[in-house]
């Protein structure tokens, strides 16, 4: 199988029409007419990513983030995103990513939070349509019992294996209803309350936007890693079901560039 059916693959779950007006989904580096030899399935693509594609014989790396995000002028060695391209080149690595249009997709990373959350009757809220696809940037569904603001962030810090959890002053009142966007996900905070949401669990939150929101709605921010830890299952799915007898490979390598000491 050529890595381009894949990749074609990927695009058919999470057309790249569904990314944001920022974004650089799609392919990063490489060709797409070799045979795939296997998929290295990650967050973020660095060098470590890299040598451990070459260390398992895949020639094809999948990612969340783009490796490419803004343009490059010169390949210098200067930092890790031109040394990670230099070093995917010259090991005939191909690299994709599925970045906000695998966010925005129907059953895509904000599904597999909510799934990881135990949430049902997940469907998107802020919804939108991209051509004749529903697609949406964040997905709200319910607990299948509601539970106190402190039991939630436990189970939150279990779930995601984080070391902390930010969030504003503990709810007062049962927790059911809980809004989802990984990764940057504040922007959704209004309409997360609009929705009717107790909670609202992302990956990142600006200091000023926890104001205001005291018995509202339980802000719960996990990290921005941790929100999307679980992207790859998703492309392993898709891999695994459309592409038959290509190996997939979940990352062993941690990219989080944030520690807590």
């Amino acid at each position: 199988m050529k890595i381009r059916e894949v990749v074609d693959a990927l695009e058919r779950f999470a057309p790249l029409p569904l990314q944001e007006s920022f974004d650089n989904a799609g392919l990063q580096v490489g060709l797409t007419e070799a045979e795939v030899s296997g998929a290295l399935l990650c967050l973020d693509v660095t060098e470590a990513v890299v040598d451990e594609a070459v260390a398992l014989g895949c020639n094809l790396i999948v990612s969340h983030h783009p490796l490419i995000f803004r343009a490059l002028k010169h390949i210098t060695y200067s930092d890790y995103v031109q040394r990670t391209v230099a070093k995917a080149l010259k090991n005939d690595i191909t690299i994709v990513s599925m970045h906000t249009n695998i966010d925005n997709a129907q059953g895509g990373v904000n599904y597999k939070i909510a799934e990881k959350m135990g949430l049902e009757g997940c469907r998107f809220f802020a919804e939108k349509t991209v051509g004749d696809i529903c697609c949406g940037s964040g997905v709200i569904g319910m607990l299948p019992e509601a539970v106190a603001a402190d039991d939630f962030v436990i189970m939150l810090r279990r779930t995601f294996d984080v070391e902390c959890v930010e969030c504003n002053q503990l709810l007062r009142r049962p927790i059911q209803t809980v809004a989802v966007c990984g990764g940057a996900g504040s922007f959704l905070l209004p309409e997360a309350v609009a929705a009717g949401a107790d909670a609202f669990v992302t990956g990142e939150m600006h200091y000023h936007e926890f104001f205001g929101r005291e018995q509202e709605i339980q802000i719960a921010v996990i990290g921005h890693y941790q929100s999307e830890q679980f992207t790859n299952e998703i492309f392993k799915t898709i891999i695994e079901e459309q592409c038959k007898g290509v190996k997939t490979y979940l990352t062993k390598t941690n990219t989080n560039p944030i520690i807590y000491l």
